[in-house]
């Protein structure tokens, strides 16, 4: 293949590469001038892709971009066809890679080289990666991404709780994601750094380069067991930087080491190589243990608020009682025939906020509280709460409540007005005096007055035309007002306090007095019927 890629080689040795074996098949290709080619080739479409986008990255390595780097770059010298993928031939570079207990034991002057590599990527001018088409990343976007990629992880439901909510509550930490966007390599490890002596003098695997968080190069160095060794780097970094370096840098650095073995499941599913995810279970299930036992890294600035959950004999799950909470449906009304678009009425009940939902059931039950009395303490003063109909002083012990209204009797005419006030209080007192006994919902019975005064008709009252010019359009509206507000409060003053049978006669001799005086000027003077005689009623 490296043959058939540079024309003229003359292969005389081979020798195994390290690189990603589950994406690309490497290897050393000697010549017989001394020389090495590196040789990658693509396990699968993906790798395929990655190995084309690199092609794009070295492209848009120019001389004097190259020039200005501490470290060399590789070039393609030559590619080959196997099948619908391609391999490359890369020339030869300086150095071998080291493992990261080697790094670790290297001298004082490879620690420093090695934050200066780092450095020197992330200075790169954007134009590299702009002028291969690569993504470009903002603070805030880098973050929504790592939160899709995060609901994407959790769809597995294969990742322990504990860990998605150590990544969630980082990922949701802003202040954690405020960092300037710089080049960034994407895949730097070990492996990518090729070393002889204390110096880096070449880097490798540009597959996945992009303008986004730089602490995706340091992620690598969160599995340095000797912290000494990373404090030196990142020291080091911070002073060959042109910027000044994240504090935050190492934290987002290890949540991206824990989030990959995530990703890595993610990509064991698509794939569906059960090795990969058998892999991944058992590191992510590892590192879960280990947050458990000793903490794991600090990732977040703010701490993660810990559920304080009592003992299960003290726990109290009720809900907070308050107004309206037990509000149910009792009972649908219905309209009359008045045509579509009409909303179909409806009777809510509520218990009280205080009261247990056996309450609310109750009310419930007998057909809503709409015609029930508020209930009142010692003083007469209403406390809020509403007395279910069964509990009522209308309801009859021996009957079961229906939850219907009676019908209105079909002799009792209706007049379609607003009584006057006086008349209203007259009749509350009255029916307070004498609860009548019904067999429905409602005390609603037909009086002797009641009957007179829909047979009178008795609309306007009788008065001047100057006095029911002036004085009588104000009086009607502050009645309608009064008598308003009075029926819409009726059940809450009848239960507020029960008037005594003295006080309902007085009322109703004041009225029986009223009534009379009104006749009286109505036969002495000029009634308004008179005056209008289109506005007097059938007979």
């Amino acid at each position: 293949m490296a043959t058939a890629a540079v024309p003229g080689l003359s292969p005389t040795g081979v020798a195994a590469a390290a690189d990603d074996a589950r994406d690309f098949t490497a290897a050393i290709v000697h010549d017989a001038e001394g020389n090495r080619w590196r040789i990658r080739s693509p396990q699968h479409q993906e790798a395929a892709m990655r190995l084309e986008t690199e092609l794009q990255v070295l492209r848009g390595f120019s001389t004097a971009i190259r020039a200005e780097l501490p470290f060399r770059v590789p070039s393609v010298a030559g590619a080959v066809r196997r099948g619908e993928m391609r391999t490359f031939v890369y020339n030869h570079l300086p150095g071998a890679s080291m493992d990261l207990a080697e790094l670790t034991r290297g001298p004082a002057g490879l620690i420093d080289d090695i934050a200066r590599t780092i450095a020197a990527i992330h200075d790169l001018s954007d134009s590299v990666v702009d002028h291969a088409d690569l993504p470009r990343y903002s603070a805030e976007r880098y973050r929504q991404r790592r939160l899709n990629e995060l609901d994407q992880a959790a769809t597995t439901g294969q990742i322990p709780a504990p860990l998605l909510r150590r990544w969630e509550h980082a990922m949701e930490d802003q202040q954690l994601w405020d960092f300037e966007p710089t080049v960034t390599h994407g895949d730097l490890h070990e492996d990518s750094l090729l070393i002889e002596g204390e110096r880096v003098v070449a880097v490798t695997g540009w597959t996945d380069l992009h303008i986004g968080d730089p602490a995706d190069d340091f992620a690598w160095l969160t599995a340095v067991g000797a912290p000494a060794f990373r404090d030196q780097v990142l020291q080091a970094y911070g002073q060959h930087r042109s910027e000044e370096a994240d504090p935050c840098l190492m934290r987002r650095a290890a949540l991206t080491a824990e989030f990959a073995l995530a990703q890595w499941l993610v990509r064991g599913k698509a794939t569906e190589n059960q090795e990969m995810v058998d892999e991944a279970l058992g590191l992510l299930n590892q590192l879960a243990s280990d947050i458990e036992t000793y903490g794991g890294q600090p990732i977040a600035l703010t701490p993660m608020e810990e559920e304080v959950k009592a003992p299960a004999e003290t726990q109290d799950s009720r809900p907070v009682a308050r107004v309206g909470a037990h509000a149910t449906v009792a009972d649908n009304g219905e309209w009359a025939e008045s045509g579509e678009g009409d909303v179909e009425p409806a009777v809510i009940t509520d218990s009280s906020a205080d009261g247990s939902a056996e309450d609310a059931d109750t009310a419930h039950d007998a057909g809503g509280s709409a015609g029930a009395p508020a209930a009142t303490d010692e003083d007469g003063e209403p406390t809020g709460q509403v007395t279910p109909l069964s509990q009522s002083r209308w309801a009859d012990p021996d009957d079961e409540p229906t939850g219907q209204y009676p019908a209105v009797p079909a002799d009792e005419e209706t007049t379609g007005t607003i009584p006057p006030v006086q008349e209203t209080v007259a009749e509350e007192s009255a029916a307070a005096a004498e609860p009548p006994t019904t067999s429905g919902s409602l005390p609603i019975q037909p009086d002797q007055q009641a009957e007179q005064r829909a047979k009178q008709k008795n609309f306007f009252p009788a008065q001047s035309a100057n006095s029911a010019r002036s004085a009588g359009s104000a009086e009607t509206a502050g009645s309608a007002r009064t008598a308003g507000s009075a029926s819409s409060a009726c059940s809450a003053t009848s239960a507020q306090s029960a008037a005594s049978a003295a006080e309902a006669e007085q009322v109703e001799e004041a009225v029986a007095d009223q009534t009379a005086a009104e006749h009286s000027e109505g036969a002495g003077g000029e009634s308004i019927y008179s005056r209008h005689p289109g506005l007097r009623p059938p007979q």
